[in-house]
């Protein structure tokens, strides 16, 4: 009788082998993934990869998009305010053009553009997270400040002329600020050079002569703030709209990774129980084997 002397070496890698087999299918039933490492499906892993690198943006720009619609909504409501403000002062700087005005009425209404000046400066160094919202890209400066010794009284920007903006996955641009300058003005022109010479004018017994110049500067300043204002309403909307987009592409691209690495719990248990059965089989192959005399067949 012939003896295969690798027998015992090739049955012992066979029951190895099934071990592994059956250890491989108890790990993929219980997470439920056929693809765990790239050895197990280059391809599949490879596009998993490249799925996941996709998720990763979409998340990451939604969740920046969402910090940002905030600072958005913050901005328009102090905008919205600011053309309250405004709207009040030409309101005022028409009553200054009557002439009927006694002096106290004058006075009084003098006060309030003060006022209305101070509300308004407070609303454009509105602050949002620590950070300036009219400052440019310098959040740090508090972009207005007021000097009354001077007359009219003079209001300095500290900012920049920088424009914030965000990029979607896909490379739009969104504009995401407005310089304080573009909404407000300068020192020579636009909401509180207007207010400033108003307040002079009521203060030196002049507004009735310069109303039609006041009420116009205003106007003018107002048109400014609102047509600003609705560049940061049309960003707001975008965002909105992309935000939406890509958390839903973001979900879909999860459903496809989650199919092209899922296993088929069905099939994985059949595998499962069909190498138990062979591990099985195996190990009983080995113990008989370890109770049988060799020696008894070469009588």
């Amino acid at each position: 009788m012939r003896v295969d002397p690798n027998y015992l070496a090739s049955l012992a890698k066979s029951i190895d082998q099934s071990s592994s087999n059956e250890i491989a299918l108890t790990a993929e039933l219980s997470s439920g993934l056929r693809v765990t490492s790239l050895q197990t499906d280059p391809v599949a892993a490879a596009q998993s990869s490249m799925l996941g690198s996709a998720i990763a943006r979409d998340d990451t720009y939604v969740q920046g998009a969402a910090g940002v619609q905030s600072m958005l909504q913050v901005t328009d409501s102090a905008l919205a305010e600011v053309v309250k403000q405004i709207t009040q002062a030409i309101s005022l700087a028409v009553q200054g053009g009557n002439g009927t005005l006694s002096g106290a009425n004058s006075g009084a209404i003098g006060q309030q553009l003060k006022d209305l000046r101070t509300q308004v400066l407070s609303l454009a160094n509105t602050s949002y997270q620590g950070n300036y919202l009219f400052s440019g890209s310098q959040g740090a400066v508090k972009p207005f400040s007021l000097d009354t010794t001077t007359t009219p009284a003079t209001v300095t920007y500290s900012g920049d002329t920088s424009v914030g903006s965000i990029t979607t996955p896909s490379g739009q641009t969104i504009q995401t600020s407005v310089p304080g300058t573009a909404i407000f003005g300068t020192t020579s022109a636009g909401v509180f050079s207007a207010l400033n010479k108003l307040v002079a004018d009521y203060a030196s017994g002049t507004a009735s002569a310069n109303a039609s110049s006041d009420t116009a500067s205003l106007t003018s300043a107002l048109t400014q703030v609102s047509t600003q204002r609705s560049v940061l309403d049309s960003s707001l909307s975008r965002l909105q709209s992309t935000s939406t987009y890509f958390q839903t592409d973001a979900s879909q691209l999860t459903a496809q990774q989650s199919t092209l690495v899922a296993s088929d719990p069905a099939t994985v248990a059949t595998a499962l129980k069909s190498a138990e059965t062979q591990h099985q089989a195996l190990l009983s192959v080995m113990n008989a084997l370890g109770s049988v005399n060799l020696f008894n067949y070469l009588k």
